[in-house]
């Protein structure tokens, strides 16, 4: 049986068209500082901090309205406690010594995304944290809202970090065990907003 050409080339426009229907443009989204935060939370045997680092810079990258890559970089200068809104200037200048953060020495610590799961508002997130010059991969829940200013917000609330896989072990339990009631947890949480745009 023989197909006519015009067949075949319908076929072919077909196959191309669903190919292509698969592989959209990757667009790159940049970080809005002005909108965009990192806060933390830290606990002791009793009580604990919070408070909040600046982002240096940072982009998500989207094919079509499904997040693709991207990541940011961190201000670790610019750790600041406010407890109950109170700041705390000498928590702050402990955190940015070599007990904790070592700022001088590593002054950025920043994320990488390495991959996605799910395709809408609700996505996990996997990718590399450097924090202090050591790297771990970590994997977190995140909600993606496309706005109608045509920004993108994406929120990550409790991303869980163990401390000490980055070096950071002043007072830690599970490496002094007779710290005793001067313990610090090893877990501490970030939440993080980007707000992006084209």
């Amino acid at each position: 049986m023989k197909l006519k050409l015009s067949t075949i080339l319908a076929v072919a426009v077909i196959a191309c068209g669903s190919f292509l229907a698969f592989t959209p443009k990757a667009d790159t989204y940049t970080v809005d500082l002005t909108k965009s935060s990192i806060s933390w939370e830290a606990k002791k045997l009793v009580g604990g901090h919070t408070g909040f680092i600046d982002l240096t810079s940072g982009s998500l990258i989207f094919s079509g309205k499904k997040l693709a890559g991207g990541g940011f970089v961190a201000n670790m200068s610019s750790i600041k406690t406010m407890d109950n809104e109170k700041p705390n200037a000498g928590l702050d200048k402990h955190l940015k010594a070599d007990d904790f953060f070592g700022v001088e020495k590593f002054p950025t610590s920043s994320f990488t995304i390495k991959k996605i799961q799910g395709n809408g508002a609700n996505v996990n997130v996997t990718g590399d944290l450097t924090i202090k010059g050591k790297t771990n991969s970590i994997t977190f829940p995140a909600t993606i809202t496309w706005n109608a200013d045509k920004t993108v917000t994406a929120v990550a609330d409790k991303i869980e970090i163990d401390r000490t896989k980055y070096g950071i072990e002043y007072r830690s339990k599970s490496v002094f065990s007779d710290i005793g009631n001067k313990m610090i947890e090893d877990i501490f949480t970030i939440s993080v907003k980007l707000v992006v745009k084209k």
